[in-house]
């Protein structure tokens, strides 16, 4: 698989599958570049942008990686790994940036700013006291990572989320083991596949999709519901 600009968004969806083994040749950096370009346009709480990518291509460190994860072979075959990291602290920091472009482009009114920046404030501080600061910081950067696997896709990339590793090792390895307000969200390595992957299948849609109410399905191996 090799890069292919202007591949839809459905076909980047369809196509994408989880990549184990990579081959060693690097990625352009244009197209590095791109991936990153499109992964920061994800959406993001109060568009405070709380979420960062620690981008690891030396090999000592993604060894450091690998290690983190158990040994498994994407840190160690892949030439990039995309290090998701979740920033607790977003809301707290001087936001101006976000309030300034937006107010440049016409995006938000002087009255939306304000309005935002107090309602940010009070909904964080009631996620902390309730204990959900970490989850909710931890879901923005995971529409990240699910942006970056689309634009891997889109520029030829293989890739592959990865959940299982040792959180205190992977802060060490990207330098963030001092910082309480930080959480490591996914890994995400990239670059050329080295294998085939063909589409598992997905349940019908009717098995996962409910409408008003959540409700207990039942599914046999035809796809039939009872």
């Amino acid at each position: 698989m090799r890069p292919s600009e202007g591949i839809s968004v459905s076909d980047a969806i369809r196509s994408r599958r989880s990549h184990r083994h990579y081959l060693p040749d690097p990625i352009p950096t244009h197209t590095l570049d791109r991936v990153l370009e499109l992964t920061l346009e994800a959406p993001s709480a109060w568009n405070y942008q709380g979420r960062s990518i620690v981008v690891v291509s030396d090999p000592d460190v993604r060894a450091g990686l690998e290690a983190a994860t158990g040994g498994q072979p994407h840190p160690r075959e892949a030439p990039v790994v995309l290090v998701f990291l979740a920033e607790m602290d977003a809301w707290r920091r001087d936001n101006h940036d976000v309030f300034h472009t937006a107010r440049r482009s016409g995006a938000w009114s002087e009255q939306f700013i304000a309005g935002s920046a107090e309602s940010s404030r009070t909904f964080q501080q009631d996620l902390l006291e309730r204990g959900l600061e970490r989850e909710y910081a931890v879901k923005d950067a995971v529409i990240a990572a699910s942006f970056a696997m689309l634009a891997a896709t889109e520029q030829g990339l293989a890739c592959s989320p990865m959940n299982g590793w040792d959180e205190t090792q992977v802060k060490k390895v990207v330098g963030v083991d001092d910082r309480t307000d930080i959480a490591v969200a996914l890994l995400l390595p990239l670059g050329f596949a080295a294998e085939e992957r063909r589409h598992p299948g997905r349940r019908p849609v009717s098995s996962s999709v409910h409408y008003q109410h959540y409700r207990t399905t039942l599914t046999d191996t035809s796809g039939r519901i009872s």
